[in-house]
């Protein structure tokens, strides 16, 4: 059973029904909140540590597209190996989208994710961890510009203080940075552009009940494919020659470095499987608010890790831009917590008085 967030939790257990008795009873809101922290820490067990993890092997292996692309590979064999192993445990077959379908309504999402994915990746070359977690949080700009240009929000001044606190803060935290690098600061903001058209087309395709792509591991079967193929030609045409000629791959010396440097590769695409299904579960089991809470606890958590891990170094201006955009992303959440609030109290008013219409219409017809 669906309840959104622990708030929705919360709220469906204070309401009462004729008797005034608790629809929904509290130890179900305890494990609702229970089941949300695990999701929550399940989810950034995967997250925290693939973002460590692309830093560090990318110190030493400059191929952050074919590191992606091993990593598509390894998501499409383990998510089918998934389906493969719930169709034999339920005993039904898995949804296989039609060509029509596959192309018109996953290729977007695909392509928008892939090159999220491999921008991302390629930025670890040039920026420190802090500066791309800092730029990365700017995909909620995007966000809410695209929900302006499609008219599924409308222009508030409290939106336009969300833009200006967000952006504000986050040239502030590169404001005379010491550790800055144009190039992957721009590259990391382009991946944060794709990142709000890619949740938003992810959000559109998980919600349309006649694709069958709720579950997350479906939806991960149907996204590798076309990612792989989306990002395969700027591999080659970037760093296909180079990878070709590398003495750590293709013209390899030592065998036993070719290994590890493989299982390293494999426990890379372990980690974005399990990144891709967390985030895909917690959004499903809980709502994208939900998601939007935990990113904010993650993001310093992340700048905390990297200053003691691998010494980036934040001065005092850095952390107060923090600071700034990370009050901007609380008030777009808290903006969208009163949106969904108002949004509930009034479908609730309007069943009230659906209810209420029927029982006169009982009392006129006695």
């Amino acid at each position: 059973m669906y309840w959104g967030s622990p708030l929705d939790a919360f709220y469906i257990c204070l309401q009462t029904t004729d008797g005034g008795k608790m629809a929904l009873p509290c130890w179900a809101v305890i494990w609702k909140v229970l089941l949300t922290v695990g999701l929550v820490l399940f989810y950034y067990s995967f997250s925290i540590g693939i973002t460590f993890y692309n830093k560090w092997l990318l110190k030493q292996f400059h191929f952050p597209l074919f590191m992606t692309l091993v990593h598509l590979l390894m998501i499409f064999i383990l998510s089918s190996l998934s389906r493969t192993l719930m169709s034999c445990v339920s005993g039904r077959t898995r949804v296989i989208l039609p060509w029509s379908d596959y192309l018109r309504k996953v290729a977007p999402t695909a392509l928008a994710t892939a090159l999220d994915i491999g921008l991302s990746n390629w930025s670890f070359l040039y920026i420190t961890v802090s500066l791309y977690t800092m730029t990365k949080s700017s995909a909620v700009l995007f966000i809410l510009f695209f929900s302006l240009l499609f008219r599924l929000e409308e222009l508030k001044p409290a939106l336009i203080l969300v833009v200006l606190l967000i952006s504000g803060g986050l040239f502030m935290f590169t404001f005379k940075s010491t550790q800055f690098d144009a190039r992957g600061f721009f590259l990391v903001l382009a991946a944060s552009c794709l990142g709000g058209i890619r949740w938003t087309l992810t959000q559109m395709l998980m919600q349309k009940a006649e694709l069958g792509l709720q579950n997350p591991i479906d939806t991960m079967f149907h996204l590798q494919p076309l990612m792989f193929l989306s990002l395969f030609p700027l591999f080659v045409g970037i760093e296909g020659l180079h990878v070709s000629t590398s003495t750590q791959l293709f013209r390899y010396q030592d065998v036993h470095g070719l290994l590890m440097l493989m299982a390293t590769l494999g426990v890379g695409g372990l980690l974005a499987f399990g990144l891709g299904y967390s985030e895909f579960l917690l959004v499903s089991k809980t709502s994208s608010l939900t998601l939007s809470i935990a990113g904010i606890f993650k993001e310093l958590c992340v700048l905390l890790l990297a200053t003691h891990l691998f010494g980036d170094k934040l001065s005092l201006l850095n952390w107060s831009g923090f600071a700034v955009c990370i009050s901007g992303i609380a008030l777009h959440v808290a903006l969208r917590t009163t949106h969904t609030k108002e949004h509930r109290v009034s479908l609730s008013t309007d069943m009230e008085l659906l209810l209420r219409g029927g029982e006169d219409e009982e009392d006129e017809e006695t």
